[in-house]
């Protein structure tokens, strides 16, 4: 747990009370409740070091077993359904942990790699590694629009801080598709 968690579990409110006393995430955490599951990305939001990329790397696999069934629009379904769901779930995560935005939820993650694979795909290795590196790069350093989007729900409670939990990596998708969207039109293939 870091510093700024134990600090965003200070100012996480829940009724005007103090939130829970700020937890570890944990598999016995994880099992507690199927939100959890979700929360944490199947367990991947548990991994010691980076779990952001750890979430996002369980992201891009998934999808390419996930494609083999689903194209075009019932992605567009599954994503749609996986923000609402993941809504609730982030919020109810974040509550039981007592942390605004623990590092160990990772289904933000997960949510904006598959929009990026969804619109990207078809394309080759080099491209999907390229849309990895700079999703990544937007999530974690949050430049312009994704700091403002991460900022702007920083504390909020109820529905809005399971909102404020995904929108910012929904926009760190965005700006990774405009970037992979100059490229390709830049280098045609």
């Amino acid at each position: 747990m870091t510093t700024s968690d134990i600090v965003e579990a200070r100012l996480l409110r829940d009724d005007g009370e103090q939130g829970n006393a700020p937890q570890r995430a944990s598999a016995r955490f994880m099992l507690r409740h199927p939100a959890h599951w979700i929360a944490l990305g199947f367990g991947s939001g548990l991994a010691p070091k980076a779990p952001g990329t750890v979430g996002t790397l369980w992201a891009w696999v998934a999808f390419l077993v996930l494609d083999r069934w689903l194209a075009g629009w019932p992605w567009g379904v599954v994503l749609l359904a996986s923000v609402v769901v993941g809504v609730w779930a982030c919020e109810r995560t974040a509550q039981g942990l007592g942390i605004a935005d623990p590092g160990a939820i990772v289904w933000d993650e997960v949510i904006g790699f598959w929009l990026v694979l969804w619109l990207v795909l078809p394309a080759g290795f080099i491209v999907q590694a390229v849309a990895f590196a700079l999703f990544r790069f937007f999530d974690a350093v949050k430049p312009g629009p994704v700091g403002w989007a991460d900022q702007r729900f920083k504390n909020a409670r109820g529905w809005r801080q399971g909102f404020g939990i995904i929108i910012d990596d929904l926009v760190a998708a965005l700006c990774t598709l405009l970037l992979i969207a100059l490229w390709r039109f830049a280098w045609p293939a």
